[in-house]
């Protein structure tokens, strides 16, 4: 199974402020949601065409619940698993494609692998550094907002050892916004 990450950091390396809030993404709604529609250029940088190609999105609960909040479900009826160790409100709306579960990622993959998954988005700090630390990450789309925020909540946090990436491509967008794609090697 492939996992892939698709994701916004300020270019100093954070998803967030440290109170989760997103407010330094111009022209965004989330940077989790990848709604960042570049100062209103309609521009999805990608994010449609990445959704197409995922069966399964599993995010933690901090990254679910401002999703919800904005009141947008951008994954239509994707399945999605929010991992946490404690209650998730899961809206009626979407009691029909969201599932909650604590386990870890690998026990995660092995539930979602003989389900049929094949390709997972994987979305959230915490949950991101929990399959990276795990090994289960094979992809990351990381758009760059050119944002210094000076502290926040880190994309990568510490690992166990170097985790050698081959970078695939990058494209630079007319709003500043600088999105790589790495593949990472086994």
């Amino acid at each position: 199974m492939k996992a892939s990450v698709y994701i916004a950091t300020s270019l100093d390396g954070f998803i967030a402020r440290e109170n989760g809030d997103l407010d330094w993404l111009s022209g965004s709604d989330s940077a989790e949601t990848g709604e960042e529609h570049g100062a209103g250029t309609g521009e999805d940088f990608g994010f449609k065409e990445f959704l197409d190609s995922i069966d399964t999105l599993v995010m933690g609960r901090k990254t679910f619940d401002v999703v919800v909040a904005s009141g947008q479900w951008p994954y239509g009826s994707i399945p999605v698993v929010v991992l946490s160790s404690g209650p998730v409100q899961i809206p009626n709306r979407l009691i029909e494609t969201v599932e909650s579960q604590s386990a870890y990622p690998t026990e995660l993959v092995e539930q979602l692998s003989k389900r049929g998954a094949k390709h997972i988005y994987v979305d959230g700090g915490k949950t991101i550094q929990g399959f990276l630390s795990a090994g289960l990450i094979q992809h990351f789309i990381i758009t760059r907002v050119p944002v210094l925020i000076g502290k926040g909540i880190p994309l990568f946090g510490s690992v166990n050892g170097d985790i050698m990436l081959q970078h695939v491509e990058t494209r630079s967008f007319p709003n500043g916004f600088i999105q790589s794609k790495y593949d990472v090697h086994e």
